[in-house]
């Protein structure tokens, strides 16, 4: 009898800790997401479909802005995405102090860049724009000083930043898994902006040497010279050298459409193989070290081979939030959560600038150019 009534007991007091802490759980408030107040400046780059295919009702972030001087291409989004046109304007300078945004994410062409950071700067409002940074090195260098100044977060945002394949490799080459680098080969592009059927507010900038710095070259070399530039931990090349050439005049006859970037350092090399006219599209790495290599295979998995194993592939890891996506690292960023640093940030993408800048000069006198490193 005892037996039962301690039984009984217990019984009773797990019934009310369960209704008690059910009780606490419903009643626990939930946490707010407070969104980054953001404009976007600029609709002639075609990644910005992406954006407002994919986040146009982010509880990350509120849109409190647009602006584009072209009415007729704001007209045609505001149109295919329903977004009310009292967000349209084609002033940068009466948005941001209209609209009093946290940050502004750019889809401008590329030449604009330096133009809306020094805007944003003298604001105090944050940016993030699509890669590359800068059409020049000069510019690159401008926009650094105007981000100090006005004490603001610049980053770059590439696509393959958030490829879990790439932030494997990096990892193992950084932990010395693959032993000190030695080569690194890129390759980046797709059959052609024209031949993918890009829009028409992106094609005649892409394909301007001024609004884009150049082809293929710029295009798609940063990618390569971004990772480059994080896997030597910051370090600029010795050297540039750089072939470029125009395999379709007919389609391109103001910019190359393919080219060849070899960067020097003190003991590796990168081969960048930027291009509009690869068969397909592709965006993949090689890095080879004295003891192992590691070859991304698209966003998710890589092939490694070491010392003594033969290869195999694997599924990288997941990238932690808020690394993962480039809108959750912008937002980290600006709120000083963490800070800007590797493949987005400023100081990584001066140096891409400088390689890219280094590589156009190549290319036009047919000569290596030196580079002083930091």
């Amino acid at each position: 009898m005892r037996r039962y009534l301690f039984l009984g007991s217990v019984l009773i007091v797990l019934l009310a800790w369960f209704a008690d802490t059910r009780c606490q759980a419903q009643s626990a408030p939930t946490k707010t997401i407070t969104p980054l107040r953001v404009v976007i400046v600029g609709l002639v780059h075609g990644h910005v479909e992406g954006f407002f295919q994919q986040l146009l009702h982010n509880p990350q972030i509120e849109i409190v802005g647009i602006v584009e001087p072209d009415a007729q291409l704001a007209s045609k989004y505001a149109a295919q995405y329903g977004f009310d046109r009292r967000l349209l304007s084609s002033n940068l300078e009466e948005m941001l102090t209209r609209a009093r945004p946290q940050a502004v994410l750019v889809y401008t062409n590329t030449y604009d860049h330096r133009r809306v950071v020094e805007v944003c700067a003298h604001h105090g409002v944050h940016v993030m724009m699509e890669k590359p940074l800068a059409v020049s090195l000069e510019d690159a260098l401008a926009i650094e000083k105007a981000a100090q100044l006005g004490r603001i977060q610049v980053l770059v945002n590439y696509e393959t930043t958030w490829y879990a394949s790439n932030h494997e490799v990096i990892a193992q080459a950084a932990a010395g898994k693959l032993g000190d680098l030695r080569k690194v080969v890129v390759h980046d592009g797709h059959e052609g902006p024209k031949e993918i059927g890009v829009g028409p507010e992106w094609l005649p900038w892409l394909t301007d040497p001024a609004q884009n710095g150049a082809g293929a070259l710029f295009d798609f070399g940063c990618y390569g010279a971004d990772l480059m530039t994080v896997l030597m931990h910051g370090q600029p090349p010795v050297s540039v050298t750089a072939v470029t050439q125009t395999d379709k005049p007919e389609i391109y006859p103001r910019v190359d459409d393919d080219a060849t970037v070899i960067l020097r350092y003190a003991k590796a090399q990168a081969v960048l193989m930027p291009s509009w006219n690869w068969s397909f599209a592709r965006k993949d790495m090689e890095v080879y070290g004295q003891t192992g290599y590691a070859i991304t295979v698209r966003r998710d998995d890589i092939r490694v081979r070491r010392q003594g194993a033969e290869e195999e592939q694997l599924s990288a890891k997941a990238i932690p939030a808020p690394n993962d996506n480039a809108l959750a690292y912008f937002k980290a960023v600006v709120s000083g959560e963490i800070p800007p640093e590797g493949l987005s940030s400023l100081e990584t993408n001066i140096t891409v600038t400088e390689i890219l800048d280094a590589a156009r000069r190549s290319a036009v006198s047919g000569r290596t150019i030196q580079l002083s490193t930091k």
